[in-house]
């Protein structure tokens, strides 16, 4: 099975909103970035299935999930322009930057592709 099956797997199993959020996310990532690779990484005795990660010429963005949240966290967010401030955590550091979502809140489909797209070109450019 491979990665991007290990993440249905792991969708279907999770029976409430967290899952329902984690998939409609991924479905914004994916099509956003077309051809983005989707991976799971971190994979340990306590996290079996590892976290979702989508990556293109390096990792853009991850997704896991928390009792009350689904966090993803852009691996270079902190050099991101956010003007519509979807980033609302891990503020303070110097590299990654996360959104929280929580049971209820709202996704601007639009404004999140946009910045998983701006991601996308961020780390095409490192790599030029």
């Amino acid at each position: 099975m491979n990665d991007s099956e290990l993440i249905d797997e792991k969708l279907r199993g999770m029976n409430d909103w967290r899952g329902e959020m984690l998939g409609r996310l991924r479905s914004i990532i994916r099509k956003a970035v077309p051809d983005a690779a989707e991976e799971l990484k971190w994979r340990k005795p306590s996290n079996p299935f590892g976290v979702p990660t989508w990556s293109h010429d390096g990792i853009i963005c991850t997704g896991e999930t928390y009792k009350d949240k689904v966090k993803l966290t852009f691996a270079r967010g902190a050099a991101l322009d956010d003007p519509s401030g979807l980033f609302n955590s891990s503020l303070d550091g110097n590299t990654r930057r996360a959104i929280d979502y929580r049971e209820g809140d709202a996704v601007n489909e639009k404004t999140l592709a946009a910045l998983v797209q701006a991601a996308a070109r961020l780390n095409s450019d490192k790599s030029a």
